[in-house]
C-alpha cells in the first residue's frame, strides 16, 4: 500500500497561512465593535462585616450610641444611661436599630406619634391600658405594629 505523504510546517512557522479579514458584502453593514457605555458611576461596594459597615457610615460605635439614645429613650429614661448600655451592643444590633429608628423619624417623626398611629390603626386609641402597654415596647417591636399604609 502507498501512504499519502503530508507536509510538515517548517519550524517557527504555523501550518495554517495568515487570515485576513474577509471584508463585507457591498449593501451590507460591516458588523459593529462592541462599544462600552458610559454611565453613572458605580459607587464601592459597602464593607459586609457590621463593624466595617458601622465605622464607613457612624463613624465609631460611641457615635452611634450617642446618636441613637434619644430615640429610644422613653419619657422617664436617661439618654445617657442608654448611650452607655447601647456601647456595650453588638455592631449588628445598633446597625438594626439604626435603621429603626430612621424609618421612624422618617414615616413619624418621633416615637410618641408611633404610638398613636398603631393605636388609631388598631381602634383602641382610647385606650390607655393598650397604649400604656405599647410604650414599653422596643422600636423595633413597635415598628412591626406599626401600619403599613
Amino acid at each position: 500500500m502507498a501512504t499519502k505523504k503530508t507536509e510538515t510546517p517548517a519550524k517557527g512557522k504555523p501550518a495554517a497561512a495568515k487570515q485576513t479579514p474577509k471584508a463585507a458584502p457591498k449593501g451590507k453593514a460591516a458588523p459593529k465593535q462592541a462599544v462600552k457605555k458610559i454611565g453613572p458611576p458605580v459607587a464601592a461596594p459597602k464593607p459586609r462585616h457590621p463593624r466595617a459597615r458601622l465605622a464607613a457610615d457612624h463613624g465609631s460605635k460611641e457615635a452611634l450610641a450617642k446618636s441613637l439614645a434619644p430615640a429610644l429613650a422613653r419619657a422617664d429614661e436617661d439618654t445617657d444611661a442608654i448611650a452607655a448600655r447601647l456601647q456595650t451592643a453588638s455592631n449588628r444590633q445598633l446597625l438594626r436599630l439604626a435603621t429603626a429608628t430612621e424609618a421612624v423619624k422618617k414615616k413619624w417623626g418621633t416615637r410618641e406619634k408611633l404610638i398613636a398611629a398603631i393605636g388609631a390603626a388598631q381602634k383602641k386609641s382610647k385606650d390607655k391600658d393598650y397604649l400604656a402597654k405599647l410604650e414599653t415596647y422596643s422600636l423595633p417591636q413597635l415598628l412591626e405594629l406599626a401600619p403599613h399604609a
